[in-house]
């Protein structure tokens, strides 16, 4: 069993198409390809906001170099 063969594809195509009937199919699909493509955004946003840190949200704490601090008494 190494995925879907086009056998499979087939026949999930003839069961949606005798539960749902011809006329909701293509507004069933549209519905499923919108939702694809808004969690696949929401994915992508998700991982633009993890990946891109501000200087001091650093894990590590060394946003501020360590040593004698460099202000006035």
């Amino acid at each position: 069993m190494e995925g879907l063969s086009p056998l499979h594809l087939i026949v999930i195509l003839v069961v949606a198409l005798i539960v749902l009937g011809p006329g909701k199919l293509p507004e069933t699909g549209a519905a499923l390809g919108r939702a694809v493509r808004e969690f696949r955004h929401g994915m992508t946003d998700d991982v633009r906001a993890l990946t891109t840190a501000s200087p001091g949200d650093s894990a590590a704490g060394d946003a501020t170099p360590a040593g004698p601090s460099t202000q006035a008494p």
